[in-house]
């Protein structure tokens, strides 16, 4: 039986190479979807808060991959099941994850990834996207006098799509503000709320202190009575006081 045959010097090398350049394009390829997933739209950018819950389900509607949303940092289109988007973040949480790649954006980008995914798990938060997704189309469509049969709707260019992305960015901080305005109002209202009650508690501590310190003056209020019924008993009952407290009257004299 003979040995197998020993690759020569010139295949390992060409071995190495191929195996260096394959890790090169990995990396490439790894740093490529971080550098994709951090400039997605971030809403924190402009209005950081969560998204509040849909009035109603939307319609479902078709994006371009990059459209400003959680849906662009996990590269999906809306309308997609729970089960695609469970694989698609598995797929990219292998790709970029920090321990697999020495890229120092990667945490950042594993974050946002794992973010857009809770995202769009919820059904709240993922209605609410889809809802403004849906509004900024219809948004456009006005702008621009279209209907759903016009050609731009139905078959819409890079230039519609554009737009499209941007009226939806408009959207999303519109309703955020919104949100965060609401937000504060109910807040105001809590506190004034809070405030009527601070203000009950203190009244009526009050109340009882007074309540307290009226029952220990007790005694002391008891005494200066008593007190002052027998001062008052030794002057009526003595002569001096009869007479003096008498007075003579005064004869009339009859005129005539």
């Amino acid at each position: 039986m003979t040995a197998p045959e020993q690759p020569s010097k010139e295949d390992k090398d060409e071995l190495e190479a191929l195996d260096a350049l394959e890790k090169e394009a990995s990396e490439f390829n790894k740093d490529a979807e971080i550098d994709r997933i951090l400039k997605a739209f971030k809403l924190d950018a402009y209005v950081p808060s969560t998204f509040p819950p849909p009035p109603a389900p939307a319609p479902e509607q078709k994006l371009p991959t990059n459209s400003p949303s959680s849906y662009a940092v996990l590269n999906l289109q809306p309308g997609i099941p729970d089960t695609q988007i469970k694989l698609q973040y598995r797929k990219l949480s292998l790709l970029i994850h920090p321990d697999k790649t020495a890229n120092p954006s990667a945490p950042d980008a594993f974050d946002r990834l794992k973010k857009a995914q809770t995202e769009l798990m919820d059904p709240k938060q993922r209605t609410h996207l889809d809802e403004c997704i849906s509004d900024a189309r219809m948004l456009l469509m006005r702008e621009r006098k279209l209907t759903v049969d016009s050609p731009e709707v139905k078959e819409p260019d890079s230039e519609f799509l554009a737009a499209w992305r941007k009226k939806t960015v408009e959207v999303l901080v519109d309703a955020e503000a919104r949100r965060r305005k609401q937000m504060k109002a109910q807040m105001q209202e809590e506190g004034r709320e809070q405030r009527r009650v601070d203000e009950e508690v203190e009244q009526r501590k009050r109340r009882r202190e007074h309540e307290v310190a009226w029952e220990d003056s007790r005694e002391g209020r008891i005494g200066s009575w008593r007190d002052f019924k027998k001062g008052k008993g030794g002057g009526v009952g003595g002569k001096e006081g009869v007479g003096e407290g008498k007075q003579k009257k005064k004869k009339m004299k009859v005129l005539g």
